[in-house]
């Protein structure tokens, strides 16, 4: 809220130099500011009674949303990286795949390793664990296990995370 919009019978003002002024009526801090030819910024409605401050209402807006993009900048999506594998899968593939999730796993995504069953590859399901479990042996010098394999339906799952 700025200017006539600010209500509130009592107000807290801090001035534009950043000094608090004191507690005063509404009417009384938008003189203040009109004095200073500045805007009477609503900063803080919550507090008892509610902060307003003497600012210029364009350079207060431009602040925070630069404040806002420097606060996305350092923020990081984490995406989840799927690698499939078939239960009778040879060495050098494995190796390959690994490779890949190492990239994946040191761009710092997590990655969903899954081992599809077909047909009557769902008898064997139990002695097909080992190929996840070489897997995460592949990569266990860059990534840790962060959910261990978990059968659901036609598929094993297991999600691979950075070391910390």
């Amino acid at each position: 809220m700025i200017n006539e919009e600010i209500r509130d019978k009592e107000v807290r003002v801090i001035g534009a130099d950043g000094n608090q002024i004191g507690v005063m009526s509404a009417k009384e801090a938008l003189k203040l500011a009109e004095e200073a030819e500045l805007d009477l910024v609503k900063i803080s409605p919550k507090a008892n009674p509610p902060v307003c401050k003497i600012v210029d209402y364009g350079k207060y807006r431009y602040e925070l949303t630069k404040k806002e993009k420097e606060a996305k900048k350092k923020q990081r999506v984490i995406e989840i990286k799927e690698i499939r594998l078939s239960p009778n899968v040879e060495m050098n593939d494995l190796k390959t795949k690994a490779n890949n999730a190492r990239k994946f796993i040191t761009k710092g995504d997590k990655v969903k390793v899954t081992l599809r069953f077909r047909g009557r590859e769902m008898a064997h399901v139990a002695s097909s664990k080992h190929v996840l479990d070489d897997f995460a042996e592949l990569l266990s010098d860059v990534a840790v296990v962060e959910k261990p394999a978990k059968l659901e339906g036609r598929n094993m799952t297991m999600f691979l995370a950075e070391k910390r």
